[in-house]
């Protein structure tokens, strides 16, 4: 594997740790010289954001777009069957509910969807890169809820911190760490659901512990949904006197599912519950490492450098049949990926202007191997696929802010990757070389003004890439001219109030605009790709968070979207102005929390979209509309015991996931109502 980075340098040494907590404690960073720029508040916060110290190198709070914020306090509390269902909970997130063992779903935003054949979200785990080589995020299910210290969720073009996979943003999940605690959860419900969570940690003088333990295996809410899964984790910390803290992170995770298959229009109606007689061998086996060391360092009152470096296994063995008609498959993957990142952080003022600079960049190598069968009920029959290829992506960026007056902040940034690799087709012994992508360069800029207390107003505007995955981005014959990647280009107007801790308001309106967006051939034996064309995306977000009296709380949030092909390919003309395939105009999601006593809890929360088109033909209609309610009740008996009571789709509500495989609606309907009861244990 080589990579030509001749911009990187030798100062990348380790991999930024760009998020080690929710908050910033702002009095920490004032005492370390920092200028003046916590007013310049772009996010959204839902339930409570714990406030620790941190460095300034990488963090969220240097980036002046829409980001979106989870607390630990709901993310603890939650029953769901995968975490993305918690980041689904947060304001404009569309997910998509496979409900196929471990092939579960994901999450998605901005007018992309969750399909699997454009993947446009960097997911990150504790600033972890933790995207399959297709851009899924298989890696989400390392964590329980029980874990979560926080989630943040940053939308569009303009931060610089990510290249591969950023198209239209990031998310990054944060775990819990330091202090001293026992905290476990014991929850049973309907299907025979049984879950435990067991979360720890010790701090003893300058080390810290932190560990995770849990287990979870239901019967599925249709037949022939079985699965298991455990997940087991720790976090150390050392600090070296007040200025270095070294870190380390170790997770791993194992799943065995049943997967029920999809159902024709007429069974899926009928009785959603079943399964099809085809699919009784249908499953899939899943097991994962991720490994992790940090550096944070204040190197002066005025410098700070966060730095990561990490290593990720993926192994999978699935076992699955699509259709009546079609032959059973197993598709084995095999990754491996490690990486590095940096950022030097500096902060002071310049002939009195207040000003930030920072560098920073990361490397991420990839080595796969992707193998398919023909089977019948396990019994492979013949190969059509075994694909070895290295990916290597890296890139470095810079990025200032500046604030000329008390008023006004501007943040210029660029960043610039390359992309290396090879491929080897291990079938019939031929090998191909990376597209020549060259160099991706991505301008930035973002400003936001401060006319009066409590009010942010913010523009943004940037460039993001998208390269092919798999396959797609080799230069594999027929093919004869390099790929070059496809440019997203993007811009934000918004406005955010803030009336203490009272009243949280945003309004954003969001254009993006791709050249050359390609997608993967999801069943294609080879992993092909298709050239969508040139898309215009764009969209407005409504969110509103109020507290009008002590223990009441309430938000809502409201986005509408549009995904349309604005320059089709030469072969399909007749698709200019078609919507993207499964990207509902309409999404919404909200919630009431109130505490009638300080022990009690009651919530309600829903979220829903409309429908949308199953193919870019927009001939097949319009499906997957859903409207859903959950609720929940927590009593705290003591402070050491909290029991919980939670109905999730309350009103038993149909709704599902489907495609369209050429000649009919294939559908994998959702949980219907069920219940689950739940005790927590704190020490």
């Amino acid at each position: 594997m080589e990579i030509s980075l001749p911009a990187l340098a030798a100062g990348l040494i380790f991999a930024a740790n760009p998020a080690t907590a929710v908050a910033e404690d702002t009095s920490a960073a004032a005492s370390r010289g920092e200028a003046a720029t916590n007013k310049a508040d772009t996010s959204f916060s839902v339930g409570e954001i714990v406030v620790t110290a941190r460095g300034m190198a990488g963090s969220t709070d240097n980036v002046l777009t829409s980001v979106d914020r989870l607390g630990g306090d709901v993310a603890q509390k939650a029953d769901v069957d995968n975490v993305y269902e918690l980041i689904g909970r947060m304001p404009g997130i569309l997910v998509t509910d496979f409900n196929q063992g471990t092939t579960n779903g994901k999450f998605s935003m901005r007018g992309f969807n969750g399909e699997g054949n454009i993947n446009a979200v960097k997911l990150l785990i504790d600033g972890i890169p933790s995207n399959s080589n297709s851009g899924n995020m298989p890696y989400i299910d390392m964590v329980f809820p029980l874990n979560i210290a926080g989630m943040e969720v940053v939308r569009g073009t303009s931060d610089p911190r990510y290249g591969l996979h950023a198209i239209a943003g990031s998310a990054n999940i944060l775990t819990r760490s330091g202090g001293t605690y026992v905290d476990a959860r014991a929850s049973v419900g309907s299907y025979n659901s049984v879950e435990g969570q067991l979360v720890a940690g010790l701090e003893s003088g300058n080390f810290t512990q932190n560990y995770q333990i849990a287990y979870r295996e239901s019967d599925g809410y249709r037949d022939h949904s079985d699965s298991q899964r455990f997940s087991l984790s720790g976090k150390w910390g050392l600090a070296l006197g007040e200025d270095v803290k070294l870190g380390a992170i170790a997770r791993y995770y194992d799943a065995d599912a049943e997967e029920p298959g999809y159902l024709t229009f007429a069974d899926s109606r009928s009785n959603p519950r079943m399964t099809n007689d085809y699919n009784e061998s249908d499953g899939d086996t899943r097991s994962m490492q991720q490994y992790a060391l940090t550096l944070d360092a204040a190197l002066s009152d005025n410098l700070d450098w966060s730095s990561l470096a990490y290593y990720n296994r993926l192994r999978d063995d699935r076992y699955v049949k699509f259709s009546a008609g079609a032959s059973q498959q197993r598709r084995l993957t095999q990754e491996d990926q490690y990486g590095f990142s940096t950022a030097l952080h500096w902060h002071g003022d310049l002939s009195g202007v207040a000003l930030m600079l920072e560098v920073g960049g990361n490397v991420e190598w990839q080595d796969n191997r992707s193998a398919r069968w023909l089977a019948v009920e396990r019994v492979p029959t013949s190969q059509t696929r075994d694909q070895q290829y290295d990916l290597s992506v890296g890139g470095a960026y810079v990025q200032a802010i500046i604030e000329p007056a008390d008023w006004l902040r501007i943040t210029p940034a660029y960043r610039i990757d390359w992309v290396g690799g090879d491929f080897d087709n291990l079938l019939d012994g031929t090998a191909a070389p990376i597209n020549d992508y060259g160099s991706i360069d991505q301008p930035k800029l973002s400003v936001a003004v401060f006319p009066t207390e409590g009010v942010t107003l913010y523009g943004n505007w940037g460039k993001t890439f998208q390269i092919g995955s798999g396959s797609g981005a080799y230069l594999i014959p027929p093919r004869q001219v390099d790929l070059a990647p496809s440019i997203n280009t993007g811009w934000e107007l918004g406005a955010k109030y803030q009336l203490g801790q009272m009243v949280e308001a945003r309004i954003a309106y969001w254009e993006q605009s791709a050249t050359g967006e390609i997608a993967r051939k999801l069943n294609d034996p080879l992993g092909d790709f298709e050239n969508v064309g040139g898309t215009d995306r764009n969209g407005i977000d409504v969110q509103l968070s109020i507290k009008p009296m002590s223990g009441l709380s309430l938000w809502g949030a409201l986005s509408w979207q549009k995904a349309v092909i604005a320059v089709p390919t030469p072969a399909t003309p007749q698709l200019l102005g078609n919507e993207i395939d499964h990207t509902p105009r309409w999404l919404w999601s909200g919630g009431i929390e109130y505490s009638p006593l300080e022990a009690l809890t009651l919530s309600l929360t829903g979220r829903g979209q409309s429908s949308y088109y199953l193919t870019t033909a927009n001939a097949e209609g319009k499906w997957g509309d859903l409207n859903m309610f959950d609720a929940s009740v927590f009593y705290r008996v003591n402070g050491t015991l909290e029991l919980g009571l939670a109905v999730k789709n309350l009103a038993d509500s149909y709704y599902e996931y489907l495609w369209w495989d050429g000649s009919q609606t294939l559908h994998s309907p959702a949980n219907g109502r069920n219940v689950t009861a739940s005790a927590r244990l704190r020490f």
